[in-house]
């Protein structure tokens, strides 16, 4: 929102009159000491939680910091640790006083640690592996104890290359490259043959050429970044959403604001060396293709027909620039399925639209009834253009032409829809309702405010069921709560929505005559609050109606974040519930009973169960023989769940009438929406939001009043 920098100048400017430096030249210690100062007079003044800089907070902003150089723990020994935690609570006088003693310490040994792991890594890699040998590597770092000394260090690193060998083994015997000249294909037996030894030569030389390769990608990090990610532990201590852009972060930043990115359509995060799929751009390339799902983890990226480049343990930032590229050009992406499956799938590249990030409906006619489909991506609008689209004026029109065709019943997507714009989701909420408060927002130390719908009318007043899940967020949140609240909607959705009740701004740092750019700050400025008076912070929307799902049992979510604001509650608002259901409580429970009798429903828990079990399980066999019995299996034991993508419903939806002619003129437009159609005949979540709208009822008196 555009006043929440007016009320942010003057927080930094006063930060600014502390700060002095020479416009001629400009050090790297000057310019950390600025930034420092600049940061903590901001986030002091303007952040949401008034943060004591004290002995915890240095603790908090010393793990962090450390994790972030060497989360996978390849670097540092002990006698690094304890050396580091002589600062453990000084931390907090150094970042008051702009002190970076703690901050040079760590980052020269931890650099010096790296020329160590350059000089070893090839050594080696040099000696073949016995791999009848029965040793494990643990992939859980963060329970992963330091190295007691460089001999335990050199070892870790010597487990490490032989698992990356051994999966490349695995790799080029899967894929039946590994056969003998007669075309017979290799077994565990022939571990010792010649044609086995010229694999394992060349999987640790193509693992050698990864980390060449590492290393000289690391290279390219100068000060800048290693500051960063210092700052980075300091605002993280904040609260997880609070975050530093360095320049060249702040530049990729504003480049996805721009709206047009060409690539694969999908977003990324970083856990420790690996490199996660959070959510699919709708409509995306990745989307289309169907391939690529979120908690997918990506090992190895290949330009066409490339040799593949591995990207674990490598920086996200760098590890996107090899994922996207120019709108044609092919990318070949190894990934772990969240099953421990290992697939290799090519996406061909794409200009991510945002017309795909807009409002789209669907009509499926069901028992003698037709209800409307909507799908919501994200709850855009466009501040710089005063007549560019926004989502609440887009669904009115959406629904408008719904009502056209004579719908019962509307289903509104928020799956995967991970937020937007305040003043959107306030002002769709309002098309639902007739008025009334639809989100509190309160800024610290000041009381809440409550946002109204605005208009005294209601779009529609139908029966109407919200879809969430575990990614949807933000104001997709505001939206299912209020409609929950008001007991204006059915929401059925996953065991809770994402969590996130906080509210960012961006701050540019560059609005002073600084000779250097500074980058940019996104800083949690509010907390919103359900007009009931609670917050989603950490809990999210339960819903009327849990839906199992496969990420049932993992941890997804704002409240498995370090530092998250805690959960809390305000002055419930004024408002009367949409009395209008004659049917809601047994609506809700005849979907409670259907599911609990469903068995795809209960294939699909029991899936999730098998996923944790996966996931938690942090052990690598070294021994070929074991390592395979032990992927083969998951694979065998995967084979039961076949049925959960085998699964379609009887269920066939069409475009609305008014599509039908753009579809007509727009060859894309039109296998776009066949590609959606397929894929809501296979979505028993769908299935069942339409089974819950089908059988709610408005009462009769309120009918007659309308006719």
């Amino acid at each position: 929102m555009r006043r929440n920098l007016k009320f942010l100048l003057p927080i930094i400017l006063a930060a600014l009159t502390l700060v002095s430096f020479n416009h001629n030249s400009v050090t790297s210690d000057e310019k950390d000491k600025v930034l420092i100062n600049l940061l903590r007079h901001i986030l002091s003044s303007g952040h949401y939680v008034e943060q004591d800089i004290n002995d915890a907070f240095s603790e908090v902003v010393y793990s962090s910091f450390i994790e972030s150089l060497d989360s996978g723990k390849r670097y540092f020994i002990q006698d690094d640790l304890n050396e580091f935690s002589a600062y453990k609570t000084l931390i907090d006088d150094q970042i008051l006083t702009e002190d970076m003693t703690f901050f040079n310490l760590v980052y020269n040994r931890f650099m010096l640690r790296v020329e160590e792991a350059k000089s070893f890594y090839p050594e080696i890699l040099n000696q073949p592996y016995d791999f009848t040998k029965n040793e494990t590597l643990s992939v859980d770092y963060e329970s992963n104890s330091f190295a007691i000394d460089k001999n335990q260090l050199y070892d870790n690193w010597r487990k490490q290359l032989k698992f990356s060998t051994l999966s490349r083994i695995h790799d080029k015997l899967s894929d039946k490259e590994g056969e003998t000249e007669d075309g017979t294909m290799l077994t565990s037996v022939q571990l010792n043959d010649a044609n086995f030894e010229a694999i394992e030569k060349n999987a640790r030389e193509k693992t050698k050429e990864y980390y060449d390769e590492f290393y000289d990608r690391m290279s390219d990090f100068d000060h800048t970044d290693w500051f960063a990610s210092y700052l980075n532990s300091i605002t993280g201590a904040f609260d997880p959403h609070t975050t530093y852009f360095p320049p060249r972060n702040k530049k990729q930043f504003e480049e996805q604001l721009s709206g047009r990115i060409e690539g694969i359509g999908a977003r990324l995060y970083q856990k420790n060396d690996y490199i996660y799929v959070s959510e699919l751009v709708p409509g995306g390339p990745a989307w289309r293709a169907g391939e690529l799902e979120a908690e997918d983890v990506i090992l190895k990226v290949a330009q066409g027909k490339e040799e593949p480049l591995d990207v674990v343990g490598m920086r996200l930032d760098k590890a996107i620039e090899f994922i996207k590229g120019k709108k044609g050009t092919e990318v070949r992406l190894t990934l772990k399925k969240i099953d421990g499956s290992i697939e290799t799938i090519s996406i061909v590249r794409d200009v991510i639209e945002l017309a795909e990030t807009f409002v789209k409906s669907s009509i499926i006619e069901k028992d003698n009834k037709k209800y409307g489909v909507i799908n919501l991506p994200a709850f855009y609008i466009d501040y710089n253009d005063r007549n560019g689209r926004n989502c609440a004026e887009d669904m009115a029109q959406e629904i408008e032409k719904l009502k056209s065709e004579n719908i019962d019943g509307i289903l509104i997507d928020l799956r995967n829809n991970g937020g937007g714009s305040l003043p959107a989701v306030i002002e769709m909420a309002g098309l639902f309702i007739e008025d009334g408060p639809i989100v509190q927002v309160k800024y610290k130390n000041d009381e809440p405010i409550v946002h109204k719908d605005r208009s005294q009318s209601i779009l529609w007043d139908g029966p109407m069921v919200v879809l969430t899940n575990e990614f949807s967020a933000s104001a997709s949140e505001i939206f299912a709560a209020a409609m929950q609240d008001y007991n204006r909607a059915v929401i059925l959705g996953s065991k809770q929505t994402f969590g996130k009740g906080t509210v960012q701004s961006i701050v540019d740092l560059n609005r002073y005559k600084y000779p250097e750019d500074l980058g940019g700050l996104k800083m949690t400025i509010q907390k919103y609050y359900r007009i009931n008076g609670g917050s989603v912070q950490l809990e999210g929307v339960k819903p009327d109606v849990i839906l199992p799902s496969r990420y049932t049992y993992m941890d997804i979510g704002e409240k498995d974040y370090d530092n998250a604001l805690p959960w809390d509650q305000i002055k419930k608002a004024t408002y009367d519930k949409w009395g209008y259901y004659s049917n809601f409580d047994e609506v809700v429970g005849n979907s409670i009973s259907r599911i609990n009798d469903n068995s795809q429903f209960l294939l699909i828990d029991e899936n999730a169960k098998w996923l944790k079990e996966g996931q938690d399980d942090n052990t690598i066999y070294l021994n070929y023989d074991k390592y395979k019995y032990d992927l083969d299996s998951r694979s065998e034991e995967g084979k039961r769940f076949k049925k959960l993508t085998e699964y379609t419903t009887d269920l066939t939806f069409k475009s609305p009438q008014y599509e039908t002619t753009l579809i007509a003129n727009d060859s894309v437009l039109g296998q776009k929406r066949v590609a959606w159609h397929k894929n809501l005949s296979k979505d028993i979540y769908i299935e069942e939001g339409l089974n819950v709208l089908d059988e709610l009822k408005i009462k009769k008196e309120v009918e007659l009043v309308k006719n």
